[in-house]
């Protein structure tokens, strides 16, 4: 990863230090243009799922620094880039999904993150665009004439996104391979319509976002920017977001905040500070007083970290009642109301409940799981993989607690 440069801007200078920059273009005249205007930048998100997760996180957090620091951010939402997918990181074409589809998943994902930002007619307010808008409209032939004779083909055989998939003799679809003349088409178009100057993304879309900074030359004579985050691993190396339990998604239907507040808790000792920086609001000095803790005093800044960052997504109410729920779970081996609770068909075998608690990912994990005695049930180890549990199991809350190590407990309701 490229050294940050000196920036002395204020966003820039705070991106840096919090562990958010990559890369950028023109990073001297960056810097200049964020110390003598707002600048107005967007990030897209194209709407192939119905939330996103947190892969997601450092370019939503990107665009709500933007905005403490007074600039104005764009959420652009890609449901017209979705209609041609996306081939970056991907072995193979992006299942098609249809208009309906489309337009139910973008306002899913809405639902989960809109309330990251500030939305209205402020200077610094955030605006919320669909490019479909625009790539809906236009006429195919007009636009190879206008916008695609500046696309070199043997140059867009070198782009990643492009060069791994045809690397690997996977198949590339004609539609996917024109996603990066549309994302480029989207920065002028952004340009043009808001004054737009700025490009953020993962390090991965940087071949499109170059390609946007060479359209604006040519269509609009304009000199526009690029400014790149990390892609996030664990300091163990895996890739951030993903558990044995799945993706961590945002919307809180997918995820509950307790679940989300857990994943964080979970953080790795080496990452704590890391991701304080990263993902919440906390000023760097409290941070670097949290990371310094050693021992098991490092488990009060994990729980900051979980409560901070669950705030922000899922408001503080919500993230004090995960911790609250979480401390009397932990701390007094309570069976707290809040934990997460699924619906069940008693007697049922106990590798099932496993399973079907998302403890354990197969029946096989679960027996794995019970031989290495990770599993209680209602606090009490159980060693019986053939187990039944039967409605006598029940405890005086009338439910059961399933709990996976220390840290894992998911309640059980007799149907």
């Amino acid at each position: 990863m490229p050294a940050a440069p000196q920036f002395k801007s204020e966003f820039l200078r705070n991106f840096a230090e919090r562990g958010a920059y990559y890369d950028c273009s023109g990073p001297e005249e960056l810097d200049a243009l964020f110390q003598k205007e707002r600048v107005t930048a967007y990030i897209g998100f194209d709407c192939t799922a119905d939330s996103l997760h947190v892969g997601s996180l450092v370019q939503l957090m990107t665009l709500r620094r933007l905005q403490q620091a007074g600039h104005k951010p764009i959420l652009l939402m890609g449901g017209g880039t979705t209609k041609a997918g996306d081939p970056s990181g991907k072995d193979e074409a992006r299942q098609l999904l249809s208009n309906e589809q489309i337009e139910a998943n973008k306002q899913s994902i809405l639902s989960g993150i809109r309330h990251l930002l500030k939305f209205g007619d402020g200077p610094s307010d955030a605006i919320l665009v669909d490019n479909a808008e625009w790539l809906d409209k236009l006429e195919w032939i007009a636009f190879l004439r206008d916008v695609g004779r500046h696309f070199s083909v043997n140059r867009m055989l070198t782009m990643e996104s492009v060069k791994l998939r045809l690397d690997r003799e996977q198949p590339l679809s004609f539609l996917e391979f024109n996603y990066s003349i549309m994302q480029a088409y989207d920065f002028v178009e952004l340009y043009k319509r808001y004054g737009c100057r700025l490009q953020s993304s993962g390090s991965d879309q940087w071949g499109n976002v170059v390609s946007g900074i060479d359209l604006g030359h040519r269509l609009a004579n304009v000199q526009l920017y690029g400014l790149t985050t990390p892609l996030i691993t664990t300091a163990s190396g895996a890739k951030m977001g993903k558990t044995a339990a799945g993706a961590v998604w945002l919307n809180a239907a997918r995820v509950t905040p307790y679940d989300y507040w857990q994943f964080w808790r979970n953080t790795e000792d080496r990452d704590v500070g890391r991701f304080l920086r990263l993902f919440t609001d906390l000023l760097l000095a409290e941070i670097g007083r949290l990371e310094a803790l050693q021992g098991a005093e490092l488990n009060e800044a994990k729980k900051t970290l979980a409560t901070e960052a669950t705030a922000i997504l899922h408001g503080r109410a919500n993230a004090d009642a995960a911790a609250e729920t979480a401390r009397r779970a932990f701390e007094e081996g309570a069976t707290a109301a809040g934990l997460p609770t699924i619906v069940a068909m008693l007697p049922e075998g106990v590798l099932n409940l496993a399973v079907a608690a998302g403890l354990a990912s197969s029946n096989s994990e679960a027996r794995k799981l019970i031989a290495n005695g990770g599993l209680k049930l209602n606090d009490v180890v159980v060693s019986d993989p053939k187990l039944a549990v039967a409605v006598s199991a029940l405890n005086a809350d009338g439910v059961l607690k399933l709990s996976a190590g220390k840290k894992k407990h998911v309640l059980v309701k007799p149907a």
